[in-house]
């Protein structure tokens, strides 16, 4: 009898001791169900368990409804960290056309429609339809480019630093490449063309200095071991005041036979005007330069990829390199850039590049810029919740880095810190990344998406109105 009472105040006391629950039945409960659907079962398992060994190692438990809320919403938390992390839609506000963070290039939807059959299903990738044994994986790229640029034969890969590293070890391997102390460049990454030359086996030469580089350095510099000299292109920063670059036609006309020249061109401009200074891919081969390589989702405006072109040799070349299978792209690069050429070619307005759209929308975004400012205005007695400022666009990603362009801005007037401000802009449905510029948040308004401007109009009216109690700026 004794010990049946034993028993029972034991198993009393086990049920009053304070407890954390299960995962499995948290995990079944229903405010989990959308981190669920975007994030996977395991993965919110796993913050679940984070979460609870949390608690465990500080002897929190659960005693109450308050409790469980707070746990619920410290799991909730923790997966919309996660979800943060995904791939996702934003807008951009920065005045950076083409940005690095954000995806550089936006691919037309006009585009992406037009090729999703092809990436939907089978596709003849590497099949020649013709004569029903395998084909190259080319496509019609390499014509497309062709036409573009004049060039006698083309190859893709998967970004144009891989273009770089692949000509340098197919064409220099073990040989000398001269290279304009001017442009031993570092680009984000810390891609350096030092580091890629030494990755590739070509031994570098440095000629000129960061200035000054003539013709007469290049030509001084050749040996009988100088397989290649490589151009590249100031993708990041400029130099300006007492400087000199040697002409391309001269040093290609002075090159001995044995001597390759080829330009990394870099921001991938070929028929565009949006630049007085840049040189354009085609005009380099014209020039002299064997190969030319830039990057499809800059300028031109196409998904991320590396295009060399030139001469048809040297391109057969570097196709039997053993790492052009890993430097290849997939069918969905090839068939938007498919897509992209021909409509560039056909002159088209969405086989324009962001780039170039960009500086046709000017007035179109001002006249949009100045309704929502009216609109957004605030009361005289509070002051407006934001003004329109005249600001600058420039087009980034590694292109034209001293070249701007006019553009307009709203400018945020709100009593608290600019950065909580882009905080906050960053925590929209569809997330908003804008600048700071003399400590005031500035959301420049040529790099949003025509397609985004009712998106942003309408966030910012939640933002300032939704609010009663936020401070404003008299």
């Amino acid at each position: 009898m004794a010990a049946s009472q034993a028993s029972q105040a034991s198993q009393v006391k086990q049920q009053s001791r304070p407890r954390l629950p299960q995962v499995g039945q948290i995990l079944e409960s229903p405010f989990l169900e959308q981190a669920i659907s975007r994030l996977s079962r395991p993965i919110v398992t796993d913050a679940i368990r984070r979460v609870i060994d949390g608690y465990r190692k500080q002897r929190r438990f659960i005693t109450s409804d308050e409790d469980m809320q707070q746990l619920q919403n410290d799991i909730l938390s923790s997966c919309r960290s996660l979800i943060r992390t995904r791939q996702t839609r934003v807008i951009n506000a920065t005045g950076t056309v083409i940005h690095t963070n954000l995806g550089r290039s936006p691919i037309s939807p006009e585009l992406w429609d037009a090729v999703s059959e092809v990436n939907t299903g089978y596709s003849n990738l590497e099949i020649s339809l013709a004569k029903g044994k395998r084909g190259e994986r080319k496509g019609l790229v390499n014509h497309l480019v062709n036409a573009l640029t004049g060039s006698e034969d083309a190859v893709v890969v998967n970004n144009n630093a891989a273009s770089v590293w692949l000509l340098l070890n197919e064409l220099a391997a073990g040989k000398e490449v001269i290279v304009s102390r001017g442009e031993q460049i570092q680009i984000g990454g810390g891609f350096r063309i030092p580091d890629i030359m030494r990755m590739a086996g070509a031994k570098m030469v440095e000629v000129g200095t960061s200035n000054i580089t003539t013709a007469d350095d290049y030509i001084d510099a050749v040996t009988e071991d100088t397989a290649l000299v490589l151009m590249v292109h100031k993708s990041n920063f400029a130099v300006r005041g007492f400087t000199e670059t040697a002409d391309m036609k001269e040093v290609a006309r002075r090159l001995p036979e044995h001597v390759l020249l080829a330009v990394d061109q870099g921001s991938g401009l070929v028929t565009e005007t949006i630049s007085k200074e840049e040189i354009p891919a085609d005009r380099y081969l014209r020039q002299g330069a064997h190969l030319v390589c830039f990057s499809g989702d800059k300028i031109i405006g196409g998904p991320q990829a590396g295009i060399i072109c030139g001469r048809k040799d040297l391109v057969k070349k570097l196709e039997k390199n053993p790492m052009m299978r890993a430097f290849r792209p997939g069918r969905v690069v090839y068939s938007l850039l498919e897509e992209l050429l021909v409509r560039k070619l056909n002159s088209e307005d969405c086989g324009r590049g962001i780039a170039e759209r960009s500086q046709l929308n000017l007035e179109a975004n001002r006249q949009w810029a100045e309704r929502e400012a009216a609109e957004l205005g605030g009361s005289p007695e509070q002051g407006n919740y934001v003004s329109l400022v005249e600001d600058q666009l420039i087009i980034g990603g590694g292109t034209l880095p001293d070249e701007y362009y006019p553009s307009w801005s709203l400018e945020i007037n709100l009593n608290k810190a600019a950065n909580q401000i882009l905080d906050e802009l960053r925590e929209m449905p569809v997330p908003v990344v804008a600048v700071i510029r003399n400590d005031k948040v500035r959301i420049n308004l040529a790099t949003i998406l025509p397609e985004d401007r009712d998106v942003v109009a309408g966030q910012l009216r939640n933002y300032f109105f939704a609010k009663e109690s936020q401070e404003y700026v008299k």
